[in-house]
């Protein structure tokens, strides 16, 4: 459509530092003109009972089409003339502008107000001499020594036990539970397993069962605390009724050949077992605390660049997150429609993302920390040598280009650190191994 609409524009009015609006009028003559245009395009192609494709007459098509054609030629005219303004004012525009009619537009006009977000401007501050506090932990014999123990525990079998039951044993009970001496929904279950001293009952009812041997009963009050998710028994005090069923007891494998064998080494090897647990290990280890030197860094670039996110931008991130978390949850075979997850949930996780991807793009972009195909190419392979054909999970990640992407964003976000640890002024701080393989990386 040749561009014959008039615009004019105001001061921009901002209800937040990085809100604007922009006024602009559009011509109703170049309106009505697209609006023929289009419907003349497709009375050559619509079809309508008792006319050949194509012999529609253009009365009957404006007919059953003409507010849809005015509707997209308006959209398209007000896009234009939004661009035109947002292009001659050098604007970078975060979002979907909210378009509103306006009220006083000259005759033969249309007015309306554009309201968005615009992009913060980033003058990027300085973290040269700042603190940063580098984790390390070197694996030795100690660190293996607790990586087996864990990966023992996590090959426990249970066993029948002839004796009242302990701490870590499993015990198999039929339970009720009632209020006021009526029962309550989820208060009965049959053959329930509960490892005791896990946590996995509230602490009454597992302390009750401390002592009881297959085939006692027992009734015994649970109190249920103040901030219990239902909220009918939050703060309550209940009654139960268990009957024990069996009592088994833990039993770890032996550190033997038939172990080694479970953790993949062919030949039983307990010396091979070890090298591979530690060459593991330190790999998990280095993870973890380049995890820990990141969430720094990080950190650290939003102490020194205080900026304001556009709003929209969030709430688009907010959205994204719950939306991962539904698809999460139906992984796990859970129905996410019957779990509500409001993006409001995730708005401080939103803020936070944002505020990093808008001062990192600036930050490579100033310094030009773009990620090179080699750093690629090594973190690629860094994934893949833990699988047992590391070539052919190389080409997947090449023939994969979400998969590619991720692998370059994390190259780029390698890079930003090493350019701020460059500048900082870095303290090396040994860490537990506890301390360090209890916190998840992040």
């Amino acid at each position: 459509m040749q561009n014959n609409e008039t615009t004019t524009a105001a001061d921009a009015v901002s209800a937040s530092a990085l809100e604007r609006r922009i006024d602009m009028s559009v011509a109703t003559a170049d309106i009505e003109k697209e609006v023929d245009s289009r419907l003349r395009h497709l009375a050559k192609t619509v079809k309508m009972a008792g006319f050949r494709p194509g012999k529609v007459p253009l009365k009957l098509v404006a007919q059953h089409y003409g507010a849809q054609a005015h509707s997209e030629a308006l959209g398209a005219a007000v896009e234009k003339a939004f661009g035109e303004q947002v292009r001659e004012k050098n604007m970078r525009v975060a979002g979907q502008p909210r378009i509103e009619p306006k009220e006083g537009a000259e005759a033969g006009t249309l007015a309306f107000s554009a309201v968005f977000e615009v992009y913060p401007d980033i003058a990027l501050g300085d973290v040269a001499g700042k603190p940063v506090e580098k984790a390390v932990l070197a694996v030795g014999d100690a660190e293996v020594d607790k990586t087996i123990e864990v990966l023992r525990k996590q090959r426990t079998v249970f066993v029948l036990a002839e004796r009242g039951a302990e701490n870590g044993d499993r015990v198999v009970v039929d339970f009720v539970g009632r209020k006021g001496g009526e029962e309550f929904e989820g208060g009965r279950a049959t053959d329930y397993p509960v490892v005791l001293g896990s946590g996995m009952m509230l602490p009454d009812f597992e302390a009750a069962l401390l002592g009881e041997a297959a085939g006692s009963e027992k009734a015994f009050d649970v109190s249920f605390p103040a901030d219990y998710h239902a909220a009918d028994l939050a703060g309550q005090t209940v009654q139960f009724q268990a009957a024990v069923k069996k009592v088994e007891m833990p039993r770890l494998p032996e550190l033997d050949a038939e172990f080694a064998k479970a953790l993949g080494i062919a030949d039983g090897d307990l010396v091979k077992m070890r090298a591979e647990v530690k060459s593991n290990l330190e790999r998990e280890v280095r993870k973890r605390l380049q995890a820990r030197i990141k969430n720094q860094v990080m950190e650290l670039l939003m102490e020194v660049n205080p900026i304001e996110v556009p709003r929209s931008l969030v709430e688009l991130e907010s959205q994204q997150m719950a939306a991962a978390a539904r698809r999460d949850l139906e992984s796990r075979g859970m129905l996410a429609k019957n779990i509500p997850v409001e993006p409001s949930w995730f708005a401080d996780q939103a803020i936070r993302r944002v505020k990093l991807g808008l001062i990192l793009a600036e930050l490579v972009r100033e310094k030009d920390l773009h990620a090179k195909p080699d750093q690629v190419r090594k973190i690629i392979d860094e994934f893949a040598e833990t699988f047992e054909d590391p070539k052919e999970v190389v080409r997947w990640y090449y023939s994969q280009p979400q998969r590619l992407a991720e692998a370059e964003a994390l190259a780029m976000e390698n890079n930003v650190v090493d350019w701020v640890l460059a500048a900082a002024s870095v303290t090396e701080k040994a860490i537990g191994f506890d301390e360090l393989m209890g916190n998840a990386a992040s």
